[in-house]
This record gives C-alpha cells, structure tokens and sequence, in this order.
C-alpha cells in the first residue's frame, strides 16, 4: 500500500464552545483520531492538551474537519497555518508545536530517532493493557520471532543476564507466584507434541555423562526402597507417605489387644 493521498484538519473543541482547544491532522477520520487521543490521555500522556482532554466527558467532545487536503506536504502546511490563524484570532489552543509533519514541524531523519531512543531509555513508561494495548489481539509473525531468536541466543547469560547473583528480596520476580491459570496453560502446551525434547531420545554420550555424574550416588530403585532407607531406617513418619501409613496400620493390627 502507499502513502495516503490526502487528509484532513481537524479542531478539537467542546460541544458547548466554539473555540478550539487542539488542531491536528491525520490520514484517516477525524472521528478514528479523537478516539486515538482519548486513548492517549487515558494512558496518561502529559501535555497540556491530554492533561486537558483527562478532564472531559467524551460525550462532550467533538472533532469538526476544518479542510481537505491533498498531499502530505500540503498537510502539514495546512495545519502550520490553521494553527498559525487560529491563534491570531486568540483561540486557546493547546497545541505545543506550530504543526506540521512530525512533532516539531519536520520529518525525523534516523540519526534523530536514533537520539530520541538514547534519551528514552531507562524512562519509567506507562503499562497497557488489554484494549488499551496497541498490540492487542495481534501477534508477530513467524520470520520476526525466528530473527530475534536468533539475535537473542546466548545473550543472557552468566553476568549478561540483567538479574545475575540476584536472589530472595533482591530478584524481581521474589515473592510472585504464577497463577494456576497460567500454570495449568503451560502444561498443557508442553504436553505431547508441545514438549521440546518430544520423540526425542538422549545420545550415548549424554547418558554416560548422565551416569558418571551419579555414579556413587544413592540411588533408591523404587518408591518403597526410597521409603525403607529414609524412614524406617531413620525412625522417621510422614502423613503424605503412603507406606508410612501402611506399616503404622500394620504395626497396630499385630499389637496385643488389637481387634481381629
């Protein structure tokens, strides 16, 4: 698709007032860009016009188109001199820079973002969520995560991962629990076919790693010798060990008195 042909001026004021309080432009309607705003607003962007548009009822403003215009360039001149006028004739407007195409009337060149990100980062944002999120209900596409996946590998790790000899109170994550919602989600997903290691058997030189490792190691062959070895031996009951329970109730029934 290419660029939009045309585009509208737009004046943002309230019902009960002729004066306008914000002029902008846009590609698309005036209606589909007033809604854009009082989603800003709503996230919490701080100008004076969003500060002022957080006051109002919806239902009490309303977006007038104030010209058509084709071009892009001719656009941004249109809204550079409908602000420019408006002004003249002493409308309140909320507008911070004089229009035009981007933010302060130019179009940013990649060295500009580029600066702009450097500022911006580490800058506390604004979560959101749901509808709110510009992002909802979409998803990115196969190619773009197999790239990050690829740009992302090994990158996090040892002293590389942001939360490195972090532990207790001080990981971000201490004191958080994944609900059983979440957790039940997961495991489904990681059932049968969704399991990575699915269908997949370990080489020989894994398992002999493996059996290296452990070599020397107590190792119980079954629940009972577990059971045997760390609590019977030891002297030692547990309610949630099933054969603890058993040889509790065998004990009682070959003890004198016991009921036969």
């Amino acid at each position: 698709m290419g660029k939009p042909a045309h585009g509208v001026i737009y004046g943002i004021r309230l019902c009960a007032e002729f004066d306008y309080r914000y002029i902008g432009l846009t590609t698309k309607s005036e209606r589909v860009r007033l809604r854009q705003h009082f989603k800003e607003a709503g996230a919490g962007r701080k100008t004076p016009f969003y500060d002022w548009l957080r006051k109002q009822d919806r239902d009490n403003v309303v977006a007038d188109v104030l010209d058509w215009v084709y071009g892009l360039k001719n656009l941004g001149r249109a809204e550079i001199d409908w602000i420019a006028y408006l002004r003249k004739e002493g409308q309140p407007l909320l507008n911070l820079a004089d229009g035009g195409l981007g933010p302060i009337g130019v179009i940013w060149t990649a060295e500009m973002r580029e600066a702009a990100r450097i500022r911006s980062t580490g800058r506390p944002g604004v979560s959101r969520f749901g509808d709110e999120n510009p992002f909802h209900g979409r998803s990115h596409s196969a190619p773009q995560r197999a790239k990050w996946s690829a740009e992302r590998l090994g990158t996090y790790q040892g002293e590389d991962n942001p939360n490195f000899g972090k532990f207790g109170a001080a990981h971000p994550r201490f004191g958080h629990a994944m609900p059983e919602e979440s957790r039940r989600r997961l495991s489904e997903m990681r059932r049968g076919a969704g399991n990575p290691n699915y269908g997949r058997t370990a080489s020989a030189e894994t398992r002999a790693k493996m059996s290296a490792v452990r070599k020397g190691r107590p190792m119980p062959s079954s629940r009972r010798n577990a059971h045997t070895r760390h609590h019977t031996n030891k002297a030692v009951f547990k309610e949630s060990c099933a054969h603890c329970v058993d040889d509790l109730a065998t004990r009682n029934d070959h003890e004198p008195g016991a009921e036969t």
